[in-house]
């Protein structure tokens, strides 16, 4: 069982001692220290961590959505005190740091990829430090430094955004035990899942839109999401088949050629947020020397990007259900007409998370600019 390391409690213990004196105490009052309180839970690398609750330092190191849905689980990004640059990146160019400026507090130069500065890490005496739970190598790293770790993990559920987002709350709900938001967040999601299952169940399989997705796309490389990656659920959630459903190849690695797309020839091209790249550059045959002008997408004018709201949406995240509902409208716009998108995600963001959000806001989560493809 993983205990806090004797220099993070002392720390903590310090300042709950400082904490303890109320603003009507005079500040020479001699209060006894705060006892601070612990869980034990089981994380998702299947480790049990005894863990302090609702602690004010935390660090959100190679788990890239997590940054935003702690945020927005908070309603403040004040506890976070270090997070990855990619995790960064998306914050100042989505509307994440426009709802919580001060996730724009948090460092980022603990780590460099995979590469963590052990050093600079303890400096900042985190309480809990967040990694990927597969990441074993790192997990040996904080182990070996001392630290307090809790496993998150964006893959053990097959890809279910939904899921996933869902165990990632489960998992924070008890750290963070004031938070009741949970049950509220799983029926919302379901309710829009059940819709959209309801309204495609009489959609023939001849009339299934086909969907590529490009994870990545620049003139040196092209991924998409086969099989084994979240592009695959949102096909399959949407009623849509992935075009590169073939391709095994896992995660980020399922690397195609331009051959590849000319064969599948999809009904629906979208782009992520994992890219600088746009529709338009598809249109304009901008990147590389690629040629799309014979692809039904290009053709067509289907090419999508994906929307950025407080993350890049791909992932499991805060916009999960609301980027269904996007998703299923542009595939079959006869089927969900009536749905009005921006009504539906101010709603959703104002009855779950009590955030208002503009139409400013809401529009630029929809057409968001390229620096968010960039990962530094």
């Amino acid at each position: 069982m993983k205990k806090m390391s004797k220099a993070v409690l002392s720390a903590m213990l310090v300042l709950a001692g400082l904490s303890g004196c109320s603003k009507t105490e005079p500040a020479s009052s001699a209060a006894e220290p705060a006892e601070t309180k612990e869980v034990t839970i089981t994380d998702h690398a299947g480790r049990e961590v005894t863990v302090p609750t609702d602690p004010t330092n935390v660090v959100i190191l190679d788990i890239l959505p997590l940054p935003s849905v702690l945020t927005v689980f908070l309603g403040s990004a004040e506890t976070i005190k270090a997070i990855q640059p990619a995790s960064m990146n998306a914050a100042k160019n989505g509307i994440l740091s426009e709802l919580y400026p001060d996730i724009l507090n948090a460092t980022t130069d603990i780590m460099d990829g995979d590469d963590v500065n052990i050093e600079s890490l303890l400096a900042l005496e985190p309480e809990i430090v967040y990694f990927n739970a597969g990441n074993k190598a790192l997990l040996e790293k904080l182990d070996n430094a001392g630290l307090v770790s809790v496993g998150v993990s964006p893959t053990k559920w097959n890809y279910d955004c939904i899921r996933t987002y869902d165990e990632w709350i489960s998992l924070l709900s008890q750290i963070y035990p004031g938070r009741k938001l949970a049950a509220d967040i799983s029926g919302y999601s379901s309710k829009v899942k059940d819709m959209i299952d309801e309204r495609l169940a009489g959609v023939a399989d001849a009339d299934r839109k086909t969907v590529l997705f490009l994870f990545q796309y620049d003139e040196n490389t092209m991924i998409t999401s086969g099989s084994s990656f979240f592009g695959q659920w949102w096909c399959d959630a949407t009623g849509t088949i992935n075009a590169a459903n073939g391709v095994t190849a896992d995660n980020s690695n399922a690397k195609i050629t331009m051959e590849q797309v000319y064969e599948w020839d999809p009904d629906i091209i979208v782009i992520t947020n994992f890219t600088k790249t746009q529709p338009q550059d598809l249109y304009d045959n901008a990147v590389g020397s690629d040629d799309w002008s014979t692809v039904k997408a290009v053709r067509e004018k289907q090419v999508y990007k994906m929307p950025l709201g407080t993350y890049r949406t791909y992932t499991p995240g805060v916009d999960t259900p609301m980027t269904l509902e996007w998703l299923a409208q542009l595939a079959y716009p006869e089927i969900f007409s009536d749905i009005d998108l921006t009504r539906d995600v101010r709603d959703y963001y104002k009855t779950l998370y009590g955030v208002d959000l503009t139409d400013a806001q809401i529009d630029a989560m929809y057409h968001p600019d390229s620096a968010a493809g960039s990962w530094k």
